[in-house]
């Protein structure tokens, strides 16, 4: 199993652009699968400059709803004319993010997506291809960080607290080991792999994600709850690349209490999971 992320918001390559999101490539032996596409084309030119021909992709996942995991799947379905599209039907709710001093920003998917027709809407526990298996409706065994508290959704013209119920992730099973995908992590990392350890009985022997331990508006998570992820990751056992919302500053302190387990992945860089 090969994986490259094509756009991060940091690049360990001159030539390569960076953004504020995601996207992932995970080349497998049946399948070739892309994880989200970040927030425009900024995914495709990067392919290019790695040599990775995304016509040949088998199949888009969206990881949740948010414009800058799906903004370049118009450009993704122009490039790539086989691929669906698999993402939750709530992934076209209505999203905003509140920012500094009550400014509101619609952060959903770009116009006019949801007619096109490759999209493939998915259930809990929906295998996609061999090996690849999504899984939702993440059970909530405590609450959602703090962090995730300026994500809203319009409801009956009300704006309330994003429910996340567009979120998913993704279990990529090859030669005995597993890769758990997960794009933001909005129901918090511990949430996720509590849930999945239920449904599945298995244990990832690699996660790739963003934990959505920064926010705009409050910045970093507190230590408490940094502490409590890295207590959760260290039961796993897995090897653990994080990136994007995470923030740095969040980041550096997981490296400190997981010196060994952690790192952290940025546009360009490459993993082999076998």
């Amino acid at each position: 199993m090969n994986i490259t992320v094509l756009s991060e918001n940091t690049s360990s390559m001159d030539n390569l652009g960076s953004e504020h999101g995601l996207s992932v490539l995970v080349e497998m032996g049946d399948a070739t699968i892309l994880f989200d596409t970040g927030c425009g084309t900024l995914f495709l030119e990067n392919a290019e400059k790695l040599g990775k021909d995304l016509s040949l992709v088998t199949h888009l996942i969206l990881s949740h709803g948010h414009y800058d995991h799906g903004g370049g799947i118009p450009a993704f379905l122009n490039i790539n004319k086989q691929a669906k599209v698999f993402l939750r039907p709530e992934a076209f709710s209505d999203l905003y993010v509140k920012r500094a001093e009550d400014v509101l920003d619609y952060v959903g998917l770009p116009e006019g997506l949801k007619d096109s027709p490759r999209l493939a809407y998915t259930h809990d526990g929906m295998e996609v291809a061999p090996g690849v298996t999504l899984y939702s409706d993440i059970a909530l065994s405590e609450p959602v960080p703090g962090t995730n508290w300026g994500l809203l959704m319009k409801q009956e013209g009300e704006l309330v607290l994003d429910s996340f119920a567009h979120e998913q992730v993704a279990e990529l099973m090859e030669d005995g080991k597993i890769l758990l995908l997960s794009g933001c992590s909005h129901h918090g990392i511990v949430n996720v792999l509590r849930d999945y350890q239920k449904k599945t009985g298995r244990e990832p022997d690699m996660i790739i994600g963003g934990f959505h331990l920064h926010s705009h508006v409050t910045g970093r998570a507190d230590d408490a709850v940094i502490d409590h992820v890295a207590q959760t990751l260290a039961q796993t056992k897995a090897e653990v690349y994080t990136c994007h919302c995470t923030g740095l500053p969040a980041y550096e302190e997981l490296k400190k209490r997981l010196p060994r387990q952690i790192d952290y992945l940025s546009g360009g860089q490459s993993l082999i999971l076998s």
